[in-house]
Parts: C-alpha cells; structure tokens; sequence
C-alpha cells in the first residue's frame, strides 16, 4: 500500500539500547499505549486507515516500521482500494486481511490476491513497484497493511521477491492463533525475514484469557481489530497498540467482552540501523531519498513497471485518472531526525505532541498543559 499523505512526514528512526532482558519478571509487563491517527487512502472517497506506526511517540517495533488497519469498510460506499502504482525502497510490504480481496501487480513480475488469512510479502530490494486494487467481488473491506525495514546489508541485493503463505491455525486454550512470519505457540512460517521478527493473528473467545511465551529479545505490540482486549491487564482501545519493550518472557491477553476479540501480535529484535522514511520510500539520508524521489519521477529503471494494472477509472487508470502515483514535492528544507525511544515500554507518559501533554515547571513543581508545534 502506498502512504498517501500529500505532506508525509521526514522521519528519522534511530536505534535505542537495549536493557537486560532478565530485568523483567513475570506478571510486570509495562504496556505503552499508541493510539492511531486518520489518513484518507486517496481522494473525497477515499477509505480512511488508522495509523499506528509511524509516529512520534514509537516510530518502530523490531523492524516493523509501519502499519496501517482499515475497516470493515463498505467499498460501494467508500469505492474500496484503488492504489495505482506507486515504488517503494528498502523495506518489505506484509499485506494482511480480515474481509474481502486485494490483486497485486508487481514489476517483478508477481501477481496475487491477498486473501483472509494468507500473508503476501513483496520485498522491494533496491527498488519496486505495485498496485493494489480491491476485486470486484469485494463487497467489505478490512485489513491491516504493514512494512518492514530492510538491513543494509541486504536492501539493495535482495531483488523484487514476492512470497505468499496460508498458515493453518493453532488452537490454544480459548482462541487460535495464525502465524504468518516467524515462531509462536510451536508453529513456524516459512516467509523470509531478514532481522529477526514475529506476525501473528490471534483470536480469543469471550472472557478467554492466553498467556503466550515470547522471545524475551523482541520488543512487542497488540493491534487490536476487535474485542475488549486487555495484555497485561491494560486495556488497549480498538486500532491501538499496546507496546511492551525487550524483556517479557510471557504475554498475558484477555477478551474482556461477550463478543469474539481479534488482533495481531507484531515483534522483532530492536532495529540497530537509523533509518529514514519519507513516502514509500525507506533509506539512510535525505539525499538518497531525494535520489529515489527523482528517479521515480523520471520513471527509471530502478522501479520498474507494472503491467496489468486496471483501476477503477477504466483500464491503466484509477478512479482519479491516474497511471500511476506521483510523488510528493519534497519540503526544501533538511530531513529533521525523530528519534525512536528505547525499547522500554513508557506507560506513563502522555502522546507527544498531544494537546494534553504537561510539562513540569522547573523548580517549582507543577504541570502546565502544553502544545507542541507539528514536526
């Protein structure tokens, strides 16, 4: 999925250090609260998404540096996804869906449907395009749309990959799990990652409560689709994440509610590489992403083509007319660095950059609300 904001943020990811992973101990759990905001997928009808990652509290997970959930969403309504082609760098694109069908087109070659519980990865390598489109026998859409960022030692050598998996669940006490990148509950996927990580849908019954063992290096979060979730015995809003850093041996879920609860667990080592991101692209300087920016500008051999493509405008087109996606201007200004926090969840401080955050007065000991000016 391509990122539409016309204005996307320049975000520099940079690594934190680990703390011991034998500090933590059973049953305490911190859980960081990231809550997501809105972005429209496209024009006046378009399908909104709810943005996790990135942003300025956590801008990545392990590897996991981006992640978008939609839906259920009525695509008569909404006119579903219709995303032209459009290039990506330096990461891996894992589409997930809960409702409803997606067709890839890629310029490597690769054509697939993203089906309910079957994980697609593409892998950009040193540069990539695609184009996804809702089918036409999709009536409901919903689904969550996640990046990964590549190492520098493979993200210009890995060439245009596409990998497709369906994993058969796993019963657990009161739920099930599906894994579709790395190890959990005795279950292994066969998609390649190339940092250490963890995708997995979990679903619980009401009232049902699962302890999972975890691998104590990975940072983790919940994003929850549905359900009265609690890990950790906190409560994670539907389309937030509950972040827990390195450490936690164990994860403690519940479905609080009468109604089924569905969500993803996501982890990964801490990535030790800074990264920037700006649009679809994932690089290490504002040169090199103003070189990719050009580059696909001047449609070059680095991204490639896709062919097949039919939108919803007609053959070629989408329902904006267009061929495929340009870029947006970059802002004449240097890439400023967003730091990403240590891997140690921070449940008690506010959302940066929300209305509600204090601050302590120095010396006196009080707490003003404050405003802080867009980054």
């Amino acid at each position: 999925m391509s990122n539409p904001d016309p204005q996307p943020d320049d975000i520099v990811c940079a690594p934190g250090g680990a703390p011991d992973a034998s500090a933590a101990c059973p049953g305490e759990v911190p859980v960081e609260i990231i809550t997501p905001r809105e972005v429209p997928l496209g024009g006046p009808r378009a399908m909104t998404v709810r943005r996790t990652l990135p942003q300025r509290r956590r801008s990545l997970i392990g590897a996991w540096c981006f992640a978008d959930h939609y839906g259920p969403d009525d695509v008569r309504a909404s006119r579903g996804m219709d995303v032209a082609p459009h290039p990506h760098t330096g990461l891996q694109t894992v589409s997930w869906l809960f409702e409803g069908e997606i067709t890839h087109i890629d310029s490597g070659g690769h054509r697939g449907t993203v089906r309910p519980g079957e994980v697609n990865l593409m892998t950009s390598g040193a540069g990539i395009c695609h184009s996804e489109t809702s089918t036409p026998g999709t009536t409901r859409l919903h689904g969550v749309q996640l990046w990964v960022a590549l190492p520098d030692r493979v993200r210009s050598t890995t060439g245009r990959v596409f990998e497709h998996h369906a994993p058969e669940p796993v019963q657990i006490p009161g739920g099930s799990v599906l894994v579709f990148l790395g190890s959990l509950v005795g279950e292994t996927s066969p998609v390649a990652t190339h940092t250490p990580l963890l995708g997995a849908e979990i679903r619980l019954d009401p009232g049902a409560e699962a302890v999972l063992e975890v691998d104590a290096t990975f940072e983790h979060g919940v994003l929850v689709d549905a359900g009265d979730v609690t890990v950790e015995g906190v409560t994670v809003p539907r389309a937030a994440v509950g972040y827990t850093g390195v450490g936690a041996r164990r994860l403690h879920l519940a479905n609080r509610g009468t109604d089924p609860a569905r969500m993803l667990l996501l982890g990964g080592e801490p990535f030790d590489e800074e990264i920037i991101m700006w649009w679809n692209f994932v690089g290490r300087t504002g040169e090199e992403i103003r070189t990719f920016r050009e580059e696909w500008q001047a449609r070059t051999d680095r991204f490639g083509t896709v062919d097949g493509y039919v939108g919803l405008g007609g053959p070629d087109r989408n329902a904006d007319g267009l061929s495929w996606l340009p870029a947006p201007t970059l802002p004449d200004t240097v890439l400023r660095p967003r730091r990403n926090p240590a891997p140690q969840a921070r449940p008690d401080e506010p959302e940066p950059g929300s209305r509600t955050e204090t601050v302590a007065l120095r010396g006196e000991g009080l707490r003003t609300p404050r405003t802080r000016d867009a980054e």
